[in-house]
């Protein structure tokens, strides 16, 4: 028997040798590639930025942007459910501009307060509310028990000027994404609060229509009443601090300048006490069936955007818009999570952060997860002013920080604020970068909205804190200069630097 050994054909000596270079020139490639990789992209986020000191003051109370009205002319009409697309702009002024003879430090003071009770009762909503049914009867007479609904502290922030009813009386609204409802005072009053324009009153409007109890719209609402008399549908909004809204539920023209759009579901108080700082109303801007966006979405593509102006460096308007010009060219987007309990807020997924450019290690995707039940998660508040982190996130960025800002002069701790610093006679320092990792969009800070004056002699603090609270919340000092998209049909939230332009 013969025995066959099969033996490899050998390849030419500088073949074996081209070969065995080109090995090794893929494994340094590799290596190479690995070692770059794993090291904090410091190329892309840089490690510090400058902040000018003495060009940012505390805001004081400076009049409102908005000039006197006249009923407008020739204007469009559209339904409320219209299938017409268009773009509404309006400007917005800080509520602070509706107060008066008050110096800046107290103006900042009670924002800061208005802002720890907001976030106390927004963590408190967020918490018990069960899962939503689609409809609710109205109760025959009435209400028989305070609901807690949409917007958890009545004031908001921001406001803005429309027109309700035919002829239009112009009033002060106060826009809030974390409210569902349309509402404003109306006579007569039993009892309303004081607002900075007459009271509005139905009966003067051509176009005011009340609701039957019977309607869809009144099955909305999460709490509705039913006067047994009139069979008219009644609303009934209570808030986290004890501000509540009571009276009837009907349809109403809301007129934003020349535009109007009519058969709006609105509530009309007439039982208003709380916190409401001279505003006639609010105009909900939630993600539920009865805020305005969601009452208006096919009039305006399901589409609208803020851009709020860092005012103690900017006597620019702050605006919004509704419509398909809200969608800024230059915006990051990120996807908007569903709560399965709660549809009013804005969820989005908040990845990590990075200080001085590189990620905080402390800071994990898991801190701020929303669970299958509706718990934890990151909202974006208009209303909301200090960002807040879940302690353990706050607490691993805050440190980073302080060691990025080690060279800064330390200054005593101030409200909310643990970490603040002595910027007194400095023209120019640097400071460490903040960026946040949605997925998706990376959103770079500028240096203005995160180390903010809180005082007139120079004390600079870093504007963000910590709750107790599984939920984030991203405040409206850090969306200051952003453009932020609420784009619903693409179930998305976009940022856009420089967007106030």
């Amino acid at each position: 028997m013969q025995l066959f050994i099969h033996r490899p054909l050998s390849l030419p000596f500088s073949q074996r040798k081209r070969e065995k270079m080109e090995g090794r020139r893929k494994a340094l490639l590799f290596t190479l590639c690995f070692f770059f990789f794993s090291l904090p992209s410091l190329s892309s986020l840089p490690a510090f930025q400058t902040l000018i000191p003495t060009s940012h003051s505390l805001p004081s109370a400076s009049p409102t942007s908005f000039q006197p009205e006249s009923e407008p002319v020739s204007e469009s009409l559209f339904e409320s459910g219209s299938d017409s697309e268009s773009s509404i702009t309006l400007n917005l002024d800080h509520i602070d501009a509706l107060s008066t003879n008050r110096t800046p430090e107290e103006l900042f003071g009670s924002r800061l307060q208005r802002d720890s009770r907001r976030v106390e009762s927004i963590a408190t909503l967020a918490a018990r509310i069960p899962r939503r049914n689609t409809t609710h009867a109205p109760r025959p007479g009435g209400f028989s028990s305070s609901v807690v609904s949409g917007l958890s502290q009545g004031s908001g922030e921001y406001f803005t000027r429309l027109g309700v009813g035919t002829p239009a009386r112009y009033v002060y609204m106060v826009l809030d994404t974390g409210s569902d409802i349309v509402w404003l005072q109306c006579a007569p009053c039993r009892r309303c609060y004081s607002q900075s324009d007459p009271i509005f009153d139905p009966r003067k409007s051509r176009t005011y229509s009340t609701i039957r109890c019977s309607s869809p719209l009144c099955r909305r609402l999460d709490s509705a009443g039913c006067n047994t008399r009139r069979r008219t549908c009644l609303y009934q909004v209570s808030y986290g601090d004890g501000s509540f809204t009571v009276g009837d539920f009907a349809t109403e023209t809301l007129t934003f300048r020349r535009n109007r759009v009519k058969g709006v579901a609105v509530g009309c108080g007439h039982d208003n006490e709380g916190l409401f700082v001279g505003a006639a109303g609010l105009l909900g801007l939630g993600k539920g069936r009865l805020s305005f966006p969601g009452q208006t979405g096919r009039r305006f593509n399901q589409k609208f955007s803020y851009c709020l102006v860092d005012r103690s460096a900017s006597s620019k308007p702050s605006s919004v818009v509704f419509g398909n010009a809200a969608v800024s060219r230059t915006a990051k987007f990120t996807p908007l999570l569903s709560n399965p309990k709660l549809d009013t807020f804005y969820y989005v997924e908040l990845l990590g952060i990075s200080v001085g450019g590189t990620r905080v290690p402390g800071v994990a995707a898991s801190l701020f997860k929303l669970d299958q039940i509706g718990n934890g998660g990151v909202i974006i508040d208009s209303g909301t002013s200090v960002t807040r982190l879940v302690r353990p996130a706050y607490i691993a960025m805050r440190d980073a920080f302080r060691v990025g800002a080690r060279s800064l002069k330390r200054a005593p701790d101030y409200s909310l604020f643990d970490t603040c610093f002595d910027l007194s006679h400095q023209n120019e320092v640097k400071v460490p970068t903040v960026v946040l990792h949605f997925r998706g969009a990376d959103v770079s800070l500028p240096a203005t909205n995160y180390l903010i004056p809180v005082d007139t002699n120079g004390k600079f603090c870093f504007a963000f804190a910590g709750t107790m609270s599984g939920l984030s919340i991203i405040g409206n000092i850090q969306q200051q200069g952003f453009r932020v998209v609420y784009d619903l049909m693409g179930s998305r939230v976009g940022f856009a630097p420089r967007g106030c332009a």
